[in-house]
């Protein structure tokens, strides 16, 4: 059975008896913890993690910690801002994050956050990424998430649970969906059909609304333009035809881009990676 509690990550030196959380001591650093967490004490020997107890979680989040376990965590209402390894991830009701077992993060919660947390006992379940990664809610996984936390006789570390949030591609981009019914209307149609070329304005025109109201509700409900939202929703479409094998230029027309060589940049530019360099190592890391 997975362990629920959460605990957080501290210098033994100098801490000892400054908690009154119940602790356990942990020789040596702590897999997956950022350098200076649990490292070497002061004189040059090895220093210990302590592990504090839940109770140093506030409402409006919790320093660094690590579990023992995968987790997937989701803010059904309002926001979270998760830190690991050097990034900064904003979680919404449309972005949740898959953290596993062993690294170090902190958390800030909006007052407003509503959180649903799945944990998933690392030894029985092997989870497809080794850093934090974010994932693109569907209406089927939130649907999911929202009726567990309405059932009480939920089982934990149930198979077929943890296969339906890690259906995700992996290296998708985080894509929030915005909440205005105009804008929400433009990003699934978009998301049926990745290539339609409208622009923001005559998405406005057919929509009756102004093309400003729209370009606003993308920048404020997505962080994003309409025009970045939309390259990003067709870099995610286009990685599981490139896993598929499809040619370059086939997959840089079925998901939208005017030209291969318009594609080939948006991908290199968002994944750091050319789509070939990126089918290689896809290759490789699954051989």
């Amino acid at each position: 059975m997975t362990t629920r509690t959460l605990r957080s990550v501290r210098d033994v030196t100098g801490t000892a008896g400054r908690s009154g959380a119940a602790s356990r001591a942990v020789p040596g650093p702590v897999p997956g913890t950022a350098a200076g967490s649990a490292g070497t004490a002061p004189g040059g020997g090895p220093a210990q993690a302590v592990l504090v107890d839940d109770c140093f979680v506030t409402a409006g989040g919790h320093p660094p910690h690590v579990h023992t376990f995968h987790q997937f965590l989701y803010p059904a209402l309002g926001r979270i801002t998760v830190s690991a390894l050097g990034r900064e991830h904003e979680l919404s009701a449309s972005v949740a994050l898959w953290i596993p077992a062993g690294i170090e993060h902190g958390a800030r919660f909006s007052p407003d956050a509503l959180i649903v947390v799945e944990n998933f006992d690392a030894e029985r379940f092997a989870l497809h990424t080794g850093r934090p990664t974010p994932v693109n809610v569907t209406e089927q996984q939130r649907l999911l998430l929202l009726g567990r936390t309405r059932t009480s006789g939920a089982e934990h570390d149930d198979p077929e649970v943890f296969a339906a949030l890690s259906a995700a591609h992996p290296d998708s981009l985080p894509l929030p969906q915005p909440i205005t019914p105009a804008a929400l209307a433009v990003a699934r149609a978009l998301t049926k059909s990745p290539d339609d070329a409208r622009t923001a304005t005559e998405w406005a025109a057919e929509l009756y609304t102004s093309s400003t109201s729209l370009r606003r509700a993308f920048r404020a409900e997505t962080g994003m333009a309409f025009s970045e939202w939309r390259t990003r929703l067709r870099l995610n479409q286009s990685l599981p035809l490139l896993d598929q094998g499809q040619l370059v230029s086939v997959v840089a027309s079925r998901v939208g881009f005017v030209s291969a060589n318009g594609y080939i940049l948006a991908f290199r530019r968002h994944f750091g990676r050319t789509p070939g360099a990126y089918v290689r190592e896809s290759q490789e890391r699954y051989a």
